[in-house]
Protein backbone atom coordinates (compact mmCIF):
# COMPACT_ATOMS: atom_id res chain seq x y z
CA UNK A 1 0.00 0.00 0.00
CA UNK A 2 0.96 3.62 -0.74
CA UNK A 3 2.50 5.79 1.92
CA UNK A 4 -0.08 9.11 2.38
CA UNK A 5 1.31 12.46 2.28
CA UNK A 6 0.82 12.73 5.91
CA UNK A 7 2.82 9.61 6.46
CA UNK A 8 5.74 10.44 4.18
CA UNK A 9 5.82 13.83 6.05
CA UNK A 10 6.87 11.60 9.46
CA UNK A 11 9.01 9.57 7.23
CA UNK A 12 11.08 12.35 5.45
CA UNK A 13 10.52 15.48 8.67
CA UNK A 14 11.08 18.95 6.87
CA UNK A 15 10.47 17.69 3.36
CA UNK A 16 8.91 19.90 1.26
CA UNK A 17 5.80 18.73 -1.14
CA UNK A 18 5.40 19.67 -4.49
CA UNK A 19 4.44 19.17 -8.21
CA UNK A 20 6.92 19.67 -11.03
CA UNK A 21 5.82 22.29 -14.14
CA UNK A 22 2.46 24.75 -14.07
CA UNK A 23 0.02 22.25 -14.99
CA UNK A 24 -1.88 18.52 -13.60
CA UNK A 25 -0.19 17.34 -17.02
CA UNK A 26 3.16 18.13 -17.06
CA UNK A 27 3.67 17.35 -13.02
CA UNK A 28 2.26 14.07 -14.15
CA UNK A 29 5.01 13.88 -17.13
CA UNK A 30 7.59 15.47 -15.08
CA UNK A 31 7.16 12.77 -12.04
CA UNK A 32 6.98 9.76 -14.42
CA UNK A 33 10.49 11.13 -15.87
CA UNK A 34 11.83 11.16 -12.67
CA UNK A 35 10.47 7.84 -11.28
CA UNK A 36 12.28 6.41 -14.82
CA UNK A 37 15.37 8.05 -13.32
CA UNK A 38 15.22 10.15 -16.74
CA UNK A 39 15.08 13.25 -14.56
CA UNK A 40 17.63 14.13 -12.66
CA UNK A 41 17.20 17.92 -12.44
CA UNK A 42 15.44 20.76 -12.48
CA UNK A 43 15.30 24.56 -12.14
CA UNK A 44 13.92 27.87 -11.27
CA UNK A 45 13.77 31.57 -11.47
CA UNK A 46 15.86 33.40 -8.81
CA UNK A 47 13.04 35.88 -8.32
CA UNK A 48 10.76 32.58 -7.76
CA UNK A 49 13.25 31.20 -5.51
CA UNK A 50 13.93 34.58 -3.32
CA UNK A 51 10.20 34.56 -3.22
CA UNK A 52 9.60 31.26 -1.67
CA UNK A 53 9.73 30.97 2.02
CA UNK A 54 10.62 27.36 1.80
CA UNK A 55 13.57 26.20 -0.10
CA UNK A 56 14.92 23.17 -0.75
CA UNK A 57 18.78 22.64 0.20
CA UNK A 58 21.72 20.00 -0.51
CA UNK A 59 20.61 16.84 1.77
CA UNK A 60 16.97 17.67 1.90
CA UNK A 61 14.19 15.38 0.75
CA UNK A 62 11.10 16.71 -1.52
CA UNK A 63 8.09 14.80 -1.63
CA UNK A 64 6.99 14.80 -5.37
CA UNK A 65 3.00 15.39 -5.90
CA UNK A 66 1.04 14.23 -9.51
CA UNK A 67 -0.31 16.33 -11.22
CA UNK A 68 -3.94 15.16 -8.39
CA UNK A 69 -1.46 16.35 -5.67
CA UNK A 70 -1.00 13.07 -4.62
CA UNK A 71 2.59 11.77 -3.92
CA UNK A 72 4.40 9.50 -5.76
CA UNK A 73 7.96 9.81 -5.05
CA UNK A 74 10.66 11.27 -3.24
CA UNK A 75 13.87 12.90 -3.95
CA UNK A 76 16.71 13.69 -2.07
CA UNK A 77 18.48 17.03 -3.77
CA UNK A 78 22.24 16.76 -4.04
CA UNK A 79 23.33 20.47 -5.30
CA UNK A 80 22.30 23.55 -6.18
CA UNK A 81 24.06 26.27 -8.36
CA UNK A 82 23.17 29.30 -9.78
CA UNK A 83 23.21 30.06 -13.81
CA UNK A 84 21.41 32.45 -16.37
CA UNK A 85 19.17 31.07 -18.84
CA UNK A 86 21.52 31.93 -21.85
CA UNK A 87 24.12 30.00 -20.12
CA UNK A 88 22.21 26.58 -19.94
CA UNK A 89 24.36 23.87 -21.76
CA UNK A 90 23.61 20.50 -23.79
CA UNK A 91 24.52 18.81 -20.01
CA UNK A 92 22.66 20.42 -18.06
CA UNK A 93 19.42 20.43 -20.29
CA UNK A 94 19.69 16.56 -20.70
CA UNK A 95 19.87 15.88 -16.89
CA UNK A 96 16.71 17.51 -16.94
CA UNK A 97 15.24 14.52 -19.05
CA UNK A 98 12.55 16.46 -20.77
CA UNK A 99 11.48 15.61 -24.41
CA UNK A 100 14.11 14.84 -26.78
CA UNK A 101 16.74 15.93 -24.59
CA UNK A 102 18.29 18.86 -26.33
CA UNK A 103 18.76 22.38 -25.15
CA UNK A 104 16.54 23.72 -27.89
CA UNK A 105 13.91 21.50 -26.66
CA UNK A 106 15.04 22.79 -23.09
CA UNK A 107 14.82 26.04 -24.20
CA UNK A 108 11.98 25.80 -25.85
CA UNK A 109 9.82 24.57 -22.50
CA UNK A 110 11.52 26.84 -20.36
CA UNK A 111 11.11 29.47 -21.99
CA UNK A 112 7.01 29.04 -22.23
CA UNK A 113 7.20 28.42 -18.75
CA UNK A 114 9.32 31.03 -17.31
CA UNK A 115 6.61 33.68 -19.64
CA UNK A 116 3.58 32.23 -18.24
CA UNK A 117 5.45 33.00 -14.79
CA UNK A 118 6.03 36.39 -15.82
CA UNK A 119 9.73 36.37 -15.56
CA UNK A 120 11.65 35.41 -18.40
CA UNK A 121 14.59 37.16 -19.98
CA UNK A 122 17.14 35.57 -21.58
CA UNK A 123 19.84 36.38 -18.89
CA UNK A 124 17.50 36.09 -16.23
CA UNK A 125 19.25 33.89 -13.08
CA UNK A 126 17.84 30.51 -12.49
CA UNK A 127 18.57 28.29 -9.51
CA UNK A 128 19.34 25.00 -10.71
CA UNK A 129 18.85 21.87 -8.57
CA UNK A 130 20.17 18.23 -9.15
CA UNK A 131 18.58 15.38 -7.00
CA UNK A 132 18.47 11.33 -6.71
CA UNK A 133 15.42 9.59 -6.39
CA UNK A 134 15.25 8.00 -2.68
CA UNK A 135 11.79 6.12 -2.87
CA UNK A 136 8.59 5.72 -5.10
CA UNK A 137 5.18 5.25 -3.51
Amino acid sequence: MALTLEQLKIKYPNALAWPFGDSAELANQLATLVIAGKKVASCGSLQSWNADDHKPQPGSYSIILNGNNQPVCVIRTTGLFLTRFDRVTPEMAMLEGEGDLSLDHWKQEHQRFFQNEGSFHPEMELVFETFQLTEVV
